[in-house]
């Protein structure tokens, strides 16, 4: 059974040479469309909140260490791997995953349902920064002062009061009782939010404009998204060197703790922080891979992310940091007592550092409209895997009923803002924060545990290796190749296990859920991930045999690697596709 032409696994697809195209797919018009995307996406607002306070609580400069070392073992190989899926399978992630490893099909169904349901609650924090964006403009910044109608009087201070008095500064009470009128809990819904309502409505008209024509125009937006926060940045990083106290804070940040390494938590923190940042397992990067052509070189393209990536957090970490300095400073607290988690510390702590700086009126539009810009970038590159697959799956309908993709957009769009709609509401806050723990948190793991498993085992490494061999010239080296084996699945193993044993309820600060909430979460949690066993069944239960004949199909990969070429001897699959998919399932199973 040694033909000296190897027949590899399907028909060639996308742009392999000799594949067939049903329908004209549009590609990026240049390379550097491609990487200003990319970038925009992983460069997001996590950058700017989630990176900073994960290095100051976890050893400071100490957490760049295994930060670090995910990047380089974990994040760069699987980047590497998304790229290699959708750029030579020309699909989205739902195609491509299913041709890969049809008994895990339902990784890619997963992948879109949790990218648009992170989308639809993504976009309120781009409605708070037009919130900010258009109360930045006055004389006297609304959040500075505690004579407004909104604020309690008796516990609010004009200064920051720190964490350990009950006193709230007038910026916390200002996104409290101003930006959101928070009601008790969400039990308490309350009504719209109107002003909200008004900028989430906006806020995705400017992500329509983006998207309309697919990456004809979302790859010239990139242009200017992309690239307008790093001057922004460092703007913002030479003037708050130059404050008081900004010194004290950088150090907080980046001074080592070395006793950290020792807490799993710290491993795991950064890993988590490796996969939500580069987006792995959302499926953003197989769609806009699947527009590159079949010759780019996403090697060279994955250094580029990473290394950019990881360059934002390290930049936005120094800029928020010496602001918080700043503040520590004026108020004469420890720099502890000012920094905090998640949104709060570039919508509560960082407006009330801008609120004393010189030139305020300059600095705070733009930070804001930096924060636009960061998050207009993800939000499409993130809408785009639902249209991807849309398009993939039903563009002769589509067509047929629309006639033009631009009023497909523009429907998703539309039924984007409906589902977005709970989260402007008073009792917003607590939807949002629900929303975020069990779809970016709990499901991403199993997604990223799942697609790992069906494309590094499953799929196996010598095809991925053959797949870049075909579109670069030569195979992935050898220390991709050992971590797509054997460090990336036990990472993800391990990172999903610790998920699992610290898993703590949801809470908003100290208000915890009630049971029916998180029994919500669970669900949210559940619209993604039930597809990869509904996927799973349907596949063997179509195919025929016994039940070991059945599984050995259903992992058997549909994607031919060639037409005629026989393998290089060093890269030599076995004497038929059908024998090794066999041998490979035996070994596994």
């Amino acid at each position: 059974m040694g033909d000296e032409k190897t027949s590899v696994l399907l028909t060639s697809i996308g742009q392999v040479p000799g594949g067939k195209k049903d329908v004209a797919r549009p590609t990026w018009s240049g390379r550097m469309e491609f990487i200003l995307a990319t970038v925009g996406y992983a460069v997001g607002l996590g950058n700017v909140w989630r990176f900073p306070y994960l290095c100051y609580s976890s050893g400071g400069g100490a957490f760049l260490v295994p930060y670090l070392i995910m990047v380089f073992l974990c994040g760069i190989p699987l980047l590497l791997m998304e790229f290699a899926i959708g750029q030579f399978t020309n699909l989205g992630p739902v195609h491509a995953l299913a041709k890969v490893c049809p008994l895990l099909k339902g990784v890619g169904l997963a992948t879109v349902i949790i990218s648009y349901v992170f989308c639809t609650y993504y976009n309120v924090l781009m409605s708070w920064a037009l919130f900010y964006l258009f109360r930045s403009f006055g004389a006297t910044p609304p959040w500075k002062t505690c004579n407004n109608s909104w604020n309690v009087f008796e516990n609010c201070s004009s200064g920051f009061p720190g964490n350990a008095t009950d006193m709230q500064s007038a910026s916390q009470q200002f996104f409290d009782r101003r930006l959101l009128e928070k009601t008790s809990g969400i039990e308490d819904v309350g009504g719209f939010q109107w002003e909200l309502f008004g900028c989430l409505l906006l806020a995705w008209g400017l992500v329509y404009l983006c998207i309309f024509k697919g990456v004809r125009s979302s790859g010239k937006v990139v242009y200017f998204t992309a690239t307008f926060p790093y001057f922004i940045l460092f703007a913002l990083l030479i003037n708050n060197m130059q404050l008081p106290g900004a010194k004290e804070g950088v150090l907080y940040f980046v001074t080592p703790v070395w006793n950290k390494l020792f807490e799993v938590k710290v491993w795991v923190n950064a890993a988590a922080q490796v996969f939500n940042s580069l987006g792995i397992a959302f499926g953003s990067m197989i769609s806009l891979a699947s527009y590159n052509k079949f010759n780019n070189n996403i090697t060279r393209d994955v250094l580029i992310v990473s290394f950019i990536n990881s360059f934002t957090s390290i930049l936005a970490g120094f800029v928020i940091f010496s602001a918080i300095g700043y503040m520590a400073h004026i108020h004469n607290l420890p720099v502890d007592n000012i920094s905090t988690d998640g949104p709060g510390l570039v919508f509560v702590v960082y407006p009330e550092a801008l609120s004393t700086m010189p030139a305020f009126q300059l600095w705070a539009p733009l930070f804001f409209f930096m924060l636009l810009c960061l998050g207009l970038d993800s939000q499409f590159a993130t809408l785009e895997v639902a249209l991807t697959f849309i398009k993939d799956e039903f563009r002769t309908q589509i067509l047929h009923f629309l006639k033009r993709e631009e009023l497909l957009a523009l429907l998703v769009c539309i039924v984007s803002f409906l589902f977005g709609l709970p989260h402007v509401t008073k009792g917003g806050i607590y939807v949002f924060q629900l929303m975020d723990h069990y779809t970016a948190v709990v499901s991403l793991m199993f997604l990223a545990f799942f697609e790992v498993i069906a494309v590094c085992w499953l799929f196996g490494v010598r095809r991925i290796s053959y797949m870049i061999e075909k579109m670069l010239g030569k195979p992935a080296n050898i220390f991709f190749r050992v971590c797509w084996f054997l460090i990336c699945p036990l990472l993800v193993l391990c990172i999903l296990v610790s998920s699992i044993i610290q898993y703590t309820p949801v809470q908003y600060g100290t208000y915890k859920y009630p049971l029916w909430a998180e029994v919500v979460g669970w669900g949210v949690s559940l619209v993604s991930l039930i597809w990869i066993p509904i996927g799973a069944i349907h596949e063997i239960y179509n195919n025929k045999g016994s039940f070991l004949s059945r599984l050995k199909t259903a992992v058997t990969t549909t994607v031919e690697l060639a037409v005629d070429d026989p393998l290089p001897e060093k890269q030599k699959l076995g004497s038929s596709a059908a024998e090794t998919a066999r041998e490979h399932i035996d070994t596994v199973l």
